[in-house]
């Protein structure tokens, strides 16, 4: 292999990113999303059919507008996919149309592989089941009933609508999922496993994605102010929305990418994920701190040689503070920093894939 492919720490090859595409509250494509950005308008908005749900608090949501699927995707296709598998499928598909991949023999090669996630799968299907266990009865349930539930639903979904053939990780580590997903497709191709991976994260807005942070009293209830939150930062701040949305990244080995003449938008040259090992909801800034300590490592770059970071910024008290705390003691107090979230709401397990 050509020197000039290889990191300069010698520690693998290097990965670029070829194509991207997604469905947010705030746009279907890239332009949208940042004409509406620089004009700071947001996706939060008042869900009145929420107010059904008895001991609910919130009303806010940022649902994605404008989403339909082209013809091809017929009726067969879709009778495994909820919305948040359809979304994915069709923000990979794009994704691979516009790294000139769609068409490519590396698709079925086993050479392409995916790392998508979710925190979950279909909500209605999950409540197919639930009514089962409930009530005694099977009603609602079909072949596909689990396929739609599952919380590798995406990727599944991506590799059999795509005829993808590579490994397949599936990445439902809640908040991380779209994170994670593009970690560990860089760590493939790195590593030499795949030469290409779909990489990404998918959510579907649902009413009980927002009771689970609703009961622990971490969501907004400005519910007759939806424009004025969530507030990631704010001393003001009241709690997190609920948003939903899918991002696909091409990941791509550079010197394949190169040899094809790819637009190349990026490289990634580092990863870092770990665990705090000490409680399943509140943050340990440390064990963030040391999660961005990891991937400087792994980028072999000083914090002084990093010129913004894009926060998590879910706008809840505890986790802004950990972020601001994990932060501010590897860059120090004069880092920008701002977040996507103020915008979009918590697209959970797409966020990491959007925010990048």
């Amino acid at each position: 292999m050509p020197h000039k492919t290889l990191r300069q720490d010698g520690l693998g090859r290097r990965v670029v990113v070829t194509g991207i595409a997604g469905f947010s509250p705030i746009g279907n494509d890239w332009p949208t999303m940042r004409a509406r950005l620089e004009q700071l308008e947001s996706g939060i908005q008042h869900m009145p059919e929420w107010a059904s749900y008895e001991g609910l608090n919130t009303r806010l949501g940022a649902p994605v507008s404008d989403f339909a699927l082209p013809d091809h995707y017929h009726r067969r296709a879709l009778r495994s996919m909820g919305r948040g598998a359809q979304m994915a499928t069709r923000a990979s598909e794009l994704a691979l149309a516009d790294a000139g991949l769609l068409d490519s023999e590396l698709l079925g090669s086993g050479d392409m592989g995916i790392a998508y996630g979710a925190s979950a799968g279909e909500p209605d299907a999950v409540a197919d089941f639930g009514n089962m266990l409930i009530n005694k009865s099977t009603d609602g349930l079909n072949a596909n009933s689990y396929i739609r539930m599952m919380a590798h639903t995406a990727p599944v979904n991506i590799g059999v609508f795509l005829g993808v053939r590579g490994r397949i990780h599936t990445t439902s580590s809640a908040c991380t999922s779209g994170s994670q997903g593009i970690g560990y497709a860089y760590e493939a191709i790195r590593f030499g496993r795949q030469t290409a991976m779909i990489a990404g994260g998918c959510e579907e807005l649902s009413a009980s994605e927002a009771a689970v942070f609703d009961t622990l009293f971490a969501t907004s209830t400005r519910n007759d102010a939806p424009h004025t939150s969530p507030r990631p930062f704010d001393a003001e701040r009241d709690g997190l929305v609920i948003g939903e949305g899918a991002g696909s990244l091409i990941l791509e080995e550079l010197e394949h990418a190169e040899a094809r003449g790819a637009n190349i938008y990026a490289e990634l040259i580092g990863f870092g994920t770990n665990s705090d090992g000490r409680h399943v909801t509140q943050p340990d800034a440390s064990m963030m701190e040391r999660a961005i300590r990891q991937a400087l490592d792994d980028a072999g770059l000083e914090p002084q040689q990093v010129g913004y970071v894009s926060a998590h910024g879910t706008a809840t008290d505890r986790g802004d503070i950990a972020e601001s705390h994990a932060t501010q003691a590897v860059f120090g107090s004069n880092m920008p920093i701002s977040a996507f979230k103020s915008f979009t709401g918590h697209t959970l397990g797409a966020c990491g894939a959007l925010e990048a």
